[in-house]
């Protein structure tokens, strides 16, 4: 690949396919870690993850280390986890918390805002060989929505509201829908030998897998039954600017997978009713409904299972997964350990759903090794006629859950930024919302 690659060459939405080599070329790689990770907005923590002054977080924007930490004013600063001396971490810890973090190298400290402090035998210096406040690791700009961080190392982009826009009406479903949301404690991380993408563009719209991939594991947590015919009436694929939710609106279907009574108790009298009340009948009919959803660039949940996770990229053959249960905070603690409990079943590396899924995103990256199968094209053809206008979704609206639509779309909006230069090259990808309703 060159510099003047068009990447929209190696997608095609009217004629619906995907090139595989997207999976596998390390200088695509390459490039979505400059064009991609280098620019997005990516998710750092949830709030509950670092709630008191000096607690950390470390984690991944692409493959660049970052530490996320409350600072005394209740702010969140995110910065490199690199020393500028030599270059090695300076904090290995998953998460705690430290007044500062000290390089095991040279023994160069830096503050829990990321500053370079003191350095050891400093006596080794002469005056004026070094300005602290010039090799201190690099800040990322940081803004939050409703509980959940996010972060961008481009001082250009734009403002987190602007990335998430409209999107930002099927988010509050999940995170603003009986007040704050938390984590509960202890997140899990795994490996798969796939590319990050395929994890990602799985959850922003592929419910049809599911019909064949899961159905015997559904079956055997739910006494033989299994998902049934496929149902496309009244459900629906919505993307914006590469963000997607597919989602039926029955309801419930998402919440009895998990098997708790309580759960689907409390889905019914508590949030359904005050989702209705807040934002309306439609959302109130759409949460918990079968549905799953990612943000671009590597973020995905599932409404009602409680799954979130977030996919970190690990070269062009493998992915880093973490993942974590999500319930409301002021949830009796018995209904949060029912929902933890139905999501270690499900979706965890030993979750009944989760290895099925691996293993397929596994096959699906490691087969593109052969030369000849690189050169062949991957169908996302599903429903291509099938876009409507809808008087209430925002975003670009495709009837049907069962679709390729938001996976054309996410496609689509990787190659935009893999072509662009500045952020004025970036297009539009969503429809605005047809009401005025919040």
């Amino acid at each position: 690949m060159t510099n003047n690659t068009d990447y929209h060459q190696f997608i095609d939405n009217d004629e619906g396919w995907v090139d595989r080599r997207i999976f596998w070329e390390e200088e695509i790689y390459e490039q979505e870690l400059k064009q991609i990770f280098a620019k997005s907005w990516q998710f750092i923590a949830h709030d509950s993850m670092i709630p008191n002054a000096n607690d950390f977080y470390t984690t991944y924007m692409g493959e660049d280390g970052v530490i996320g930490a409350r600072q005394k004013d209740g702010s969140v600063k995110v910065f490199l986890n690199s020393c500028p001396h030599r270059g090695n971490k300076f904090c290995f810890a998953d998460e705690g918390n430290a007044r500062s973090f000290i390089c095991n190298y040279h023994g160069w400290s830096f503050g829990i805002d990321g500053k370079l402090g003191a350095l050891a035998n400093e006596h080794v210096y002469d005056e004026g060989d070094i300005d602290k406040e010039k090799w201190s690791p690099k800040q990322a700009r940081v803004e939050t929505y409703k509980g959940l961080i996010f972060a961008t190392f481009d001082q250009d982009a734009p403002s987190l509201d602007e990335w998430l826009g409209d999107f930002r009406w099927y988010l509050d479903m999940m995170f603003d829908n009986d007040g704050e949301t938390e984590f509960i404690d202890g997140g899990i991380k795994s490996y798969v030998n796939a590319n990050w993408k395929f994890g990602v563009e799985n959850f922003v719209g592929d419910a049809y897998h599911a019909l064949w991939n899961h159905d015997s594991g559904l079956k055997a947590m739910n006494k033989g039954e299994g998902f049934g015919p496929a149902v496309t009436e009244n459900s629906y694929h919505a993307s914006v600017n590469g963000h997607g939710w597919e989602f039926g609106t029955d309801g419930y279907a998402d919440v009895v997978i998990g098997g708790s009574e309580k759960w689907l108790n409390y889905v019914r009298d508590i949030i359904k009713p005050k989702i209705k009340e807040k934002y309306g009948e439609l959302r109130s009919n759409i949460f918990g409904s079968l549905a799953s959803v990612s943000l671009f660039p590597n973020i995905s949940f599932l409404p009602g299972i409680q799954t979130f996770r977030v996919w970190l990229p690990r070269g062009p053959k493998k992915l880093e997964l973490r993942v974590f249960t999500i319930v409301n905070k002021n949830m009796p603690e018995e209904i949060k350990q029912e929902i933890n409990n139905a999501c270690m079943m499900t979706f965890n590396p030993a979750g009944v759903l989760e290895m099925d899924d691996g293993e397929n995103w596994e096959g699906n990256t490691q087969v593109n090794k052969g030369y000849l199968t690189r050169q062949e094209k991957l169908h996302y053809g599903c429903g291509i006629t099938r876009e409507i206008e809808h008087e209430e979704l925002p975003g670009i609206i495709y009837k049907g859950q069962f679709n390729d639509a938001n996976q054309r779309h996410f496609y689509t909006r990787w190659a935009d930024l893999m072509n662009a230069d500045s952020w004025n090259d970036v297009p539009t990808r969503y429809r605005p919302r047809h009401t005025k309703n919040n």
